[in-house]
């Protein structure tokens, strides 16, 4: 393997805690009750939104909307594009990294690999995250849906990488990401090979098979550098 894409949110970074810390504030900034209930709610909520957005619904206008529409359910109103504002950033100042990540890229790096971001999410969040978490350096190019204008697992996406790597070939190439839907479907879109990161060892009942499967950064940097 010459090319490692690498997904970013709970791949690399801890998009979970980060997630968390920035939702609780939002929702204690706009007096929502029982939190922790909230949090459950939402998390269900904002699964149905990025489905719409990988399969190609309008990006902006969901986002800037999804706070308004569940805060509402609670019978609270808000201004929808204001709190996206304010929970992106405090994102944007969440710089949890997966422990190991770093030892596994610096290492992948040495070993001579190019290392590429592969994300969907909002450019400047994603941006200041990896800087804050001093993770860029170690990436030759970061790919955001944002600028693609396309979202994992549209071909599109990966063409736009193909694009900028012409020299990238499905035998020279991988995925890694912890997200079957958009990860792992992505790759197989294009006839890549893909790593499933899988450290909660969930079972795969989808119809969507990853060319690999681990559970930790040990495994997954064996697998690349072997493979």
């Amino acid at each position: 393997m010459q090319y490692a894409i690498f997904d970013l949110d709970n791949t690399i970074l801890d998009f979970d805690r980060a997630e968390t810390a920035s939702l609780t504030a939002v929702f204690q900034n706009h007096g929502v009750p029982n939190i922790p209930q909230a949090e459950d709610d939402y998390q269900a909520y904002n699964e149905t939104i990025w489905r719409q957005i990988e399969q190609g619904g309008p990006r902006d206008t969901l986002l800037d909307q999804r706070f308004e529409v569940f805060l509402a359910t609670l019978g609270i109103t808000v201004d929808g594009p204001s709190v996206q504002q304010e929970y992106d950033q405090l994102l944007a100042h969440s710089y949890q990294v997966i422990p190991g990540a770093r030892d596994l890229l610096h290492t992948l790096k040495d070993a001579g690999m190019t290392l590429l971001v592969g994300t969907n999410g909002i450019k400047h969040t994603q941006l200041s995250r990896l800087a804050g978490a001093h993770m860029t350096p170690y990436f030759d190019h970061i790919f955001i849906s944002e600028s693609v204008g396309y979202a994992k697992p549209n071909p599109h996406f990966f063409q736009a990488i193909h694009a900028q790597y012409p020299e990238m070939t499905t035998t020279n190439t991988v995925m890694v990401g912890d997200s079957l839907r958009s990860d792992i479907a992505g790759a197989a879109n294009v006839q890549l090979p893909s790593v499933w990161y899988n450290p909660q060892h969930l079972s795969n009942e989808s119809a969507i098979k990853p060319t690999y499967t681990v559970n930790n950064f040990t495994q997954l940097q064996k697998l690349l550098l072997t493979a």
